[in-house]
């Protein structure tokens, strides 16, 4: 310890971080519409065409959901389908690709993947950021002299939302053979890419 002008004690600044010791997240760099995003490759789970994944997919109706179209019953989980454009406020076509997010009932549609990479820091959201934006990234990371929002893989779909979705599910017995099909199908080809 060491004591100032005024007589107050100051602690030791902590050891600069030594170059290379740093902790690196690998990340997926995505792109919906022009916007450049970064998600945790950890939070997904497997990434498919989009059509491969709505073609067994149903149309759903939630008032204040309108990001969420279709949702892809997994066994006794259901997936929602959310149009990253529609979140996010893009004027982008619907994405070509869907991202099944781990721990969550989100598959994200993106229009394309950039590139894996590694992001050694995470910069705190600046206050800018103030309504539901902080629930939607984790911060902000530079890349490439360019900054780009990581996000929140639960932050697309809220408690509120979640329970407006499921109160506008159909009920398990209006199941059709066909959608039963159609899940089996997914199922396994889910299993495959796993």
């Amino acid at each position: 310890m060491q004591a100032n002008a005024c007589g107050s004690s100051l602690m030791p600044s902590p050891t600069p971080a030594k170059p290379g010791s740093l902790r690196s997240e690998q990340i997926i760099l995505f792109r919906i519409g022009e916007q450049l995003f970064a998600l945790s490759s950890s939070s997904v789970q497997e990434v498919r065409g989009a059509d491969s994944l709505c073609g067994g997919a149903t149309e759903i109706t939630a008032p204040g959901v309108e990001k969420v179209r279709q949702f892809v019953r997994r066994g006794h989980q259901t997936l929602f389908i959310v149009n990253g454009a529609a979140h996010f406020g893009l004027s982008a076509r619907e994405g070509v690709l869907a991202f099944v997010l781990r721990n969550t009932r989100t598959a994200l549609l993106v229009d394309s993947i950039e590139r894996m990479t590694a992001m050694t820091r995470l910069q705190a959201l600046p206050l800018s950021f103030c309504h539901e934006e902080r629930r939607w990234y984790r911060g902000l990371t530079a890349l490439d002299q360019t900054v780009v929002p990581v996000v929140r893989p639960e932050g697309f779909l809220s408690d509120e939302e979640l329970l407006m979705l499921d109160a506008s599910l159909p009920p398990p017995e209006a199941w059709t053979e066909e959608e039963e099909t159609a899940e089996e199908r997914d199922a396994d080809l889910g299993a495959e890419l796993n």
